[in-house]
């Protein structure tokens, strides 16, 4: 017992501990399963420093609460935990971690390494790192400046991880068609599926606009809503003619209603969930009594019961959160980051073309078995991640928690449980992202038009 604690504490194999009947783990997987541990324990303290309810709890529950709180100097009823300001920290401790990380294990090429093996261990002294690094953001010295200061570079880190999903967004859009139509040369089965998911993503599109039309609008008033659903579906129609017009098909033959079908579905989605985030509208009725107009009547019972919405929405937020970092830190993301993409001559078919067939490499890598879960060596031959990238975008993803969180420039009046009442930071960040989406899809259909001496693969 005392070796697998070692080995978790210090060694490179971090779920060695794990039951003997879990299945196999790679290390890479493994390693980045701990770092996402870490970052969803910072985010569960976030949430729970942004509740009234839990703080009030807390005072009413635990005993000698208030001798506690003087005792660890926060404050009379330990008020320095709790708000915007004591998010801000920790979050600010996080962000180091991951960014010192960075810096650390920038150009590792090897798993051999010591820099690596630090990377891929370590666990413990790792957790201690971190918490002493949110714990000590509490004693920086002049609390204001500094709170003014990280606001901003807050907004400017989440703002960047933003862009880079809707970067990778695009990515994957137009390499699920390259790969599809690669496979369509072949075997005309693929084209068939081509057609089918092209034609299922633009119904789900026109549904999704239809029913905002339906639900977010009313013959009086709502004019926001009318006029950005009309213009996001208007978008949609144009990068979509855009797309098959025959001066882009001659310069990039793989491009197709797939790729403008993918983003229009994201944009539907984008466009809802900003109309879901914006500040209710509300008017006087005949009897002189303010009524909320311009959603969905379902939605305002369904508000109705703040503790099941507010726990049920931040879990999926931050599982979504948690799910883009994981799948932005792969080598394939980082590559489509920088430019570099496979060649047509290399594509193979596939229905989960994300996945690459790895079946003949776990045989050659190193297996160890020492009483706990299985865990495969398959970084033997050298790195299957960049190490920096993975933690450069843990560090944008601290920052855009930490945003989000607090209700991005709404800090002051933040709590978890007004979390979806909405507000308009929170509205215009989803509507501006939706048009950067529009706009990174459509620069690279047009952008071989505009310089026809370069070379643009996609």
């Amino acid at each position: 017992c005392l070796t697998f604690q070692l080995a978790c504490c210090c060694g490179t194999a971090a779920c060695s501990l794990c039951c003997k009947c879990c299945p196999k783990i790679k290390q890479s997987t493994s390693t980045r399963f701990m770092y996402a541990l870490y970052f969803i324990l910072v985010t569960i303290i976030c949430c729970v420093m942004m509740s009234t309810t839990v703080a009030n709890e807390m005072k009413t529950h635990i005993p000698f609460y208030k001798e506690m709180c003087k005792g660890i100097q926060a404050g009379e009823m330990c008020e320095k935990l709790v708000g915007y300001s004591a998010v801000y920290k920790v979050c600010f401790g996080m962000a180091c971690f991951f960014f010192l990380f960075f810096l650390f294990t920038i150009k590792i090429n090897s798993s051999k390494s010591c820099r690596a093996y630090i990377h891929n261990g370590f666990w413990l002294i790792k957790l201690i790192v971190l918490a002493a690094m949110c714990s000590g953001a509490f004693f920086i010295p002049d609390q204001d400046t500094f709170l003014n200061a990280w606001r901003y570079v807050g907004a400017t880190g989440g703002c960047l991880f933003i862009a880079i999903q809707l970067i990778l967004l695009v990515e994957f859009a137009h390499k699920w068609n390259k790969n599809w139509t690669a496979g369509a040369n072949h075997k005309q089965v693929w084209s068939g599926l081509l057609a089918l998911v092209t034609l299922i993503l633009y119904s789900i599109a026109v549904a999704a606009l239809v029913l905002m039309a339906l639900f977010y609008t009313r013959s009086e008033g709502c004019l926001y809503n009318k006029v950005l659903i009309g213009v996001n579906g208007g978008l949609c129609l144009f990068v979509s003619l855009v797309a098959i017009s025959p001066c882009v098909q001659n310069r990039q033959p793989h491009s197709g209603l797939l790729q403008s079908g993918v983003i229009s579905c994201y944009v539907m989605y984008l466009t809802f969930s900003a109309l879901s985030s914006k500040p209710p509208e509300t008017i006087l009725d005949e009897n002189n009594r303010n009524i909320t107009i311009c959603v969905p009547e379902f939605s305002q019972g369904l508000h109705r019961d703040e503790n099941l919405v507010t726990g049920l929405g931040t879990t999926i937020l931050f599982g979504c959160i948690l799910y883009s970092c994981l799948t932005s830190t792969t080598r394939s993301s980082s590559e489509a980051l920088r430019g570099i993409y496979a060649t047509a001559e290399t594509e193979v078919a596939r229905c989960c073309f994300c996945c690459v067939p790895d079946g003949e490499a776990d045989a050659e890598d190193h297996v160890e078995k020492r009483g706990g879960q299985t865990v495969v060596y398959d970084e033997k031959k050298g790195t299957v991640y960049s190490y920096a990238y993975f933690h450069f975008v843990f560090f944008l993803a601290s920052l855009y928690v930490m945003m989000t969180v607090t209700h991005w420039f709404h800090y002051e009046s933040a709590q978890i449980e007004k979390f979806f009442s909405g507000t308009w930071s929170i509205f215009w960040i989803k509507m501006v992202s939706c048009w950067v989406c529009v706009c990174l899809y459509l620069w690279t259909l047009i952008a071989p038009l505009c310089c026809p001496t370069r070379e643009f693969s996609v």
